[in-house]
């Protein structure tokens, strides 16, 4: 198989294969090659092409996606969409796993304290004025809320925060938050569910 194979040509563009078995320099110097041949194809042509490209069961490290970005700036009407790869950083594999699961949060967040958490959350701790609990998924609250409780954090709408939380400073759902007042609070009850502008009762 070669180090390098160009497929596609369709008018969502093209996909290029890195030979995960090949050795990367030779990878890199079909690469040109077929970058060359491409754009005398195209000499005529002015139109805007982009590349999907697949490096199978192997992870490019950052000095060999900046050499493929080298490569690719020489070609004025060529550029990366994306790089697809079938593995993962253990990192990322090990994001994805935390926001699989609920994690229980049993602890006090004090005044200026900020807790960040990824995925889902059952709190049965407490959280005093000024404390703050960010959780990229769900909130399940069976504790004491006094101060600030983001779910879907950052930006994610589609969270929610389940629970008693008529005692919280502020609740927020990704980017939308509400400052409880006391008229909010009298609507609010044990079981509320909150989800972007608007509460369940």
């Amino acid at each position: 198989m070669e180090a390098t194979t160009l497929k596609g040509g369709t008018q969502d563009g093209y996909e290029i294969i890195l030979n995960d078995q090949a050795a990367m320099d030779a990878a890199f110097e079909t690469l040109e090659k077929i970058l060359d041949g491409l754009k005398t194809q195209m000499a005529t042509s002015d139109k805007h092409i982009t590349f999907d490209i697949i490096t199978g069961n192997r992870l490019l490290t950052s000095a060999q996606r900046q050499r493929l970005e080298n490569i690719f700036a020489n070609y004025q009407l060529f550029s990366i969409h994306k790089v697809i790869s079938n593995v993962i950083t253990k990192e990322k594999a090990q994001r994805m796993k935390d926001l699989e699961n609920v994690h229980i949060l049993d602890r006090v967040i004090r005044n200026g304290q900020e807790v960040n958490v990824e995925g889902d959350v059952l709190f049965l701790g407490q959280i005093h004025q000024g404390g703050k609990l960010f959780v990229s998924g769900n909130i399940f609250v069976m504790g004491t809320v006094e101060g600030i409780v983001q779910a879907g954090f950052p930006n994610i709408e589609s969270k929610f925060i389940i629970g008693d939380i008529k005692t919280a400073q502020q609740v927020r759902i990704g980017e939308q938050f509400e400052i409880l007042d006391d008229s909010t609070r009298s609507k609010i009850k044990t079981n509320t569910v909150i989800y972007v502008n608007d509460y369940i009762h």
